[in-house]
């Protein structure tokens, strides 16, 4: 494959990861590193290098564009992202104690059943009234307002010793399997803490950015973030990040939960096969 056919493809393919990152909370590296290794060939770490700078032009692009927009929970997700921040030195400290095969296969599963239970979800978001709040969301102010076609809407948030440890969890298995578990995180601020879908995928991913920094940063120091590499990855992902958000306001809640519920099952069955072929 010539140079220039390289570039052109690997932009596309991040385009879409990008869109697809974008609107779900998840980031794109669900699609992105599978495309580099398999569709061109490129070195899982320099994938991963790749994809993790991604997931920060992904996290910057589309961040500034929710935030505008009014969807991202700001102060819910610094709150959260202190557990995921213990979660994942938790999980660095665990890499050689667990074996990885056996987290991968069962988050693997989980991301199935998850991705079943969203599939089968068909109904529209119902806010969380701020009255049946968990007493430590008011005092800590976490809730929230968010746009609707009827105007702005406030929501509460339940559960949320619940949801931080969900989060503590999805930083654990993030650094234990170097993904950026975005999908535990919408699935615990959906499903547990009952915030609606659209702010969930928002401060996914305005959570996962904070994250994928640091560990880009160790990327670099290793060599293992390529130029000719990132570089086409970044303008891709940025370009669909804006158009993720722009396309979100609009899109209905149950298209957004059938496209995460494949994405997830995607990840799910590659996470499956990592775990076996280890």
């Amino acid at each position: 494959m010539g140079e220039l056919a390289f570039t052109l493809g690997v932009f596309g393919g991040s385009l879409l990861a990008g869109l697809l990152g974008s609107l779900t909370g998840l980031g794109g590296g669900v699609v992105l590193v599978p495309l580099l290794v398999l569709a061109f060939k490129v070195d899982l770490h320099h994938a991963l290098g790749a994809s993790l700078v991604s997931v920060v032009a992904t996290s910057s692009g589309a961040a500034a564009a929710y935030v505008r927009e009014g969807y991202i929970n700001l102060r819910l997700g610094m709150f959260l992202e202190t557990a995921t921040t213990l979660g994942a030195l938790l999980g660095a400290n665990l890499l050689g104690v667990l074996p990885k095969r056996w987290v991968a296969v069962l988050f693997g599963l989980v991301l199935l059943h998850s991705a079943y239970l969203s599939f089968r979800s068909r109904h529209q978001d119902q806010p969380l009234p701020p009255t049946a709040s968990h007493p430590l969301t008011a005092r800590l102010r976490l809730g929230g307002r968010y746009p609707t076609p009827r105007g702005e809407v406030a929501y509460g948030v339940r559960r949320l010793p619940q949801g931080f440890l969900l989060m503590v969890l999805a930083g654990a298995l993030s650094g234990l399997l170097g993904i950026g578990s975005g999908a535990l995180k919408v699935l615990a601020m959906d499903r547990v803490m009952g915030l609606p879908y659209k702010v969930s995928t928002t401060t996914s991913n305005f959570m996962i950015g904070v994250t994928a920094a640091a560990s880009a940063g160790l990327y670099f120091r290793r060599g293992y973030v390529d130029p000719w590499v990132a570089f086409p990855v970044v303008l891709g992902v940025l370009l669909g990040a804006f158009l993720g958000a722009r396309l979100l306001p609009g899109t209905p809640t149950p298209r957004l939960r059938l496209v995460f519920a494949l994405a997830i099952a995607a990840l799910g069955v590659q996470m499956l096969v990592q775990g076996v072929r280890a």
